[in-house]
């Protein structure tokens, strides 16, 4: 099946990139966004999972390459492939530093560009598979505290990502699904979700995954700001609407207008404000303070709440039609403590970011390590998570691993309680001696698999089984890795 992904452009000379544009989207199915300067490009890099870069070198083939290799950290296992001119002369050492996928000449053969990338992300697809083999098989039982390693596949299958939001569980799954599917809208969008569950990143993936993608994406958070400069730095204002103002305001919608506009906190706007947005969500008209003609805008509303707006209508603090307009899709971010299934993936993901910052090679976290932050209930939710992963990594030296002799206090006293309530709640249960020994069994292999994330051979040595024993015992009490279908 031909692998989908998002490919960018890095080049100067956006025209004559069109030929290729066409091969990869309208043929291929691609993704493409285009950057012209080594800071769009980076940029795009920040905002948005890139899976492929096309690199421009023909004018300066040096400066491309030390681009491409200066990528590193989550951005690593981006497929590189560098354009350059004809006679340029590329040395092995310059290829393997930029760490290239493949190099093409000019002129640009649109449909050998398409397949190299096609084959790029076959090639890529190949190693995580084999790399998820090795961990399933065993092959890395010489790294110590049997470590998992960022980049890599974690246990018990492959991290997913909607853009830079990175996951595993279902309930993450069913959310970006549902997201994916708003984005081909122009719909409002409203997300739901505690402090720290990625609520930006989830607005940012929904603009970057619409039509509106080439359009600005801007973002205001409505807690932070009183009524009147909110007003003012939403819709703008005309000189002379406060003393000492000589200069018109255009305002956020109309500096969104052909993008996006995500407004953070949305339930700490005042009413004036709700009629306001009501207005522009009704007719796509805005209104500058000090103005007595309205302006159309044509912006995308994405907004969220961390306190449910539900809630507010009920007690008469939001309007409801409004609350009716902004719910055109609904998406719940589960907090952390209800998917903990995601941890592993994302304190790796978290640990190759901030150790390629800080310029450490971090080779993985240890099992006991990622134990104890599954035991944890993080109710900062995934900042509380990366301010963690970020204090780890700044105490530990390149090429080691994290473990949990670098948390922090808190985390380990907060972690180690539920641990022991944990054990607590293990119970005999039925009648017969025979049927309790049976209970507190199929308990005690329930609970070691979930904590070794369903890795079977750590498992059987934990228990004193064999990996066949394991399986037998498995099956018997018809355990499962998914929670739902648990026995």
């Amino acid at each position: 099946m031909k692998p989908s992904g998002t490919v960018l452009i890095f080049s100067g000379a956006a025209a004559e990139w069109r030929s290729v544009m066409a091969a990869l989207s309208a043929q291929r199915g691609y993704r493409v966004l285009q950057a012209k300067t080594a800071g769009e490009a980076r940029a795009r890099l920040a905002d948005v999972h890139i899976d492929v870069i096309l690199a421009d070198g023909t004018d300066d083939a040096a400066e491309a390459s030390k681009f491409l290799g200066a990528l590193e950290g989550a951005d690593a296992d981006v497929i590189r492939i560098l354009i350059v001119d004809p006679n340029a002369a590329l040395t092995r050492r310059t290829v393997s530093e930029a760490g290239l996928f493949q190099f093409l000449r000019r002129p640009i053969d649109p449909q050998q560009l398409a397949l190299a990338v096609q084959r790029g992300l076959e090639s890529r697809e190949m190693k995580r598979h084999q790399r998820f083999l090795a961990l399933d098989f065993e092959l890395s039982d010489d790294q110590p505290e049997s470590a998992s390693r960022p980049g890599s596949a974690t246990l018990p299958g492959e991290s997913r990502n909607f853009e830079k939001l990175v996951y595993i569980s279902e309930k993450m799954a069913d959310v970006c699904d549902l997201a994916r599917e708003a984005a081909r809208t122009d719909q409002s969008v409203h997300i739901q979700g505690e402090t720290g569950t990625g609520k930006e990143l989830l607005a940012r993936a929904l603009h970057f995954h619409s039509d509106r993608r080439a359009g600005s994406f801007v973002t205001q958070n409505c807690g932070a700001m009183t009524d009147t400069f909110l007003q003012a730095e939403l819709f703008g204002h005309e000189r002379g609407a406060f003393a000492e103002t000589t200069l018109d305001r255009i305002g956020l919608f109309r500096g969104a207008d052909g993008g996006t506009i995500f407004l953070e906190e949305i339930s700490e706007i005042s009413k004036p404000l709700q009629l306001s947005l009501l207005r522009f969500l009704q007719s796509s008209e805005i209104r500058p303070i000090g103005s007595s003609r309205g302006e159309r805008c044509n912006a995308r509303l994405l907004t969220s709440s961390s306190k449910p707006l539900a809630a507010r209508v009920a007690a008469g603090e939001f309007r409801q039609d409004l609350y009716f307009r902004l719910r055109g899709f609904v998406l719940e971010l589960p907090p952390l403590r209800e998917r903990p299934e995601d941890i592993p993936v994302l304190a790796a993901s978290f640990a190759a970011k901030h150790g390629a910052a800080l310029g450490r090679k971090i080779l993985g976290i240890s099992a006991d390590a990622l134990a104890k932050l599954g035991a944890y209930d993080f109710p900062g939710n995934v900042r509380e998570l990366e301010n963690e992963i970020r204090r780890m990594v700044a105490l530990a030296k390149s090429n080691s691993y994290l473990t949990s002799r670098m948390m922090s206090p808190a985390l380990l006293a907060a972690a180690g309680r539920k641990s022991f309530s944990s054990e607590a709640k293990l119970a005999p249960e039925g009648r017969t001696l025979k049927e309790k020994i049976e209970s507190l069994e199929k308990q005690v292999v329930r609970e070691a698999l979930a904590r070794h994330k369903w890795n079977r051979s750590r498992v059987a040595e934990e228990l004193g089984l064999s990996r066949v024993g394991l399986a037998n015992k498995i099956r018997r009490y018809g355990l499962d890795e998914h929670p739902s279908n648990s026995g």
